[in-house]
């Protein structure tokens, strides 16, 4: 099996699922614990928009989709801060309007002829230096993000009303942890795309649940959780031909029925 760890792509992708695996391990804990999913599903399936805008304007991929991401994130903020009964219907609204306009912006490319299911399910073994750089400052950013304030968006996790009450600004913490979430979801495109990128954000963090109480600990054990996935995920995706994102998703569905069959 390590006779396949002399191609640089298999690196690259291994270096990019560690990596990739320290960011949606942290921030997935976040959005689980805040319930806020469907918020981060939201911002995954609108920045389709950010791919179709860098496609039209010859631009980046991975300038277009942040831009686009973190775009959606400060709209979603703004607009469901205040507003949480009609959050379902902003965000169905954004959600789809973001694929849409994806969609068309693509349509409008001439001569672009680009099979786009990499960016929808995703394409470890085409990850490259620049991604992966990309992925590293992410982390880095979460990491000081989480450090730094980690009482903060502890209190704001389980308690927002007392969080409030003690003089900690609510709505910048709310905003903080879409900002996360966005970016881990520009970081996972690589890895298992926008469709099944938020199975690897809520995944571990089911399992990781059944086992502890402590955010830290959760945090953890899910980026480990997220690891061993995307390893094993890599590994079964490369010797039996199949897709990666996929294989990596497969692996944690079957990991979270596992882990619960034994919890009963």
């Amino acid at each position: 099996m390590l006779d396949i760890l002399q191609f640089t792509f298999i690196q690259n992708a291994l270096i990019s699922g560690i990596l990739v695996s320290i960011a949606v391990g942290i921030v997935g804990s976040l959005i689980v614990v805040n319930k806020m999913t469907f918020l981060a599903g939201g911002i995954a399936h609108s920045s389709y928009g950010g791919i179709g805008l860098a496609i039209f304007l010859g631009l980046p991929i991975l300038l277009g989709t942040t831009a686009f991401a973190l775009l959606c994130a400060g709209l979603i903020a703004f607009l469901t801060i205040k507003k949480r009964e009609r959050i379902d219907a902003l965000i169905g609204v954004i959600w789809a309007a973001g694929m849409a306009i994806g969609i068309i912006l693509v349509d409008m490319t001439p001569g672009y002829n680009v099979d786009l299911m990499s960016y929808l399910f995703g394409s470890i073994l085409a990850v490259s230096n620049t991604d992966i750089w990309f992925i590293f400052v992410v982390d880095l950013f979460i990491l000081g993000s989480v450090v730094l304030f980690y009482k903060e968006l502890l209190a704001v996790s389980y308690d927002s009303e007392f969080a409030s009450l003690r003089g900690i600004n609510v709505r910048f913490f709310y905003t903080l942890m879409l900002v996360l979430s966005a970016l881990s979801v520009v970081s996972a495109i690589s890895v298992v795309g926008l469709i099944l990128v938020i199975a690897l954000l809520t995944i571990p963090i089911f399992i990781s649940e059944s086992y502890f109480n402590k955010l830290s600990y959760i945090m953890i054990s899910s980026v480990l959780l997220a690891i061993v996935f995307t390893v094993i995920g890599l590994i079964l995706s490369y010797y039996y031909d199949l897709s990666s994102g996929a294989s990596i998703i497969i692996v944690a569905v079957l990991t979270l029925l596992i882990s619960k069959a034994i919890k009963r």
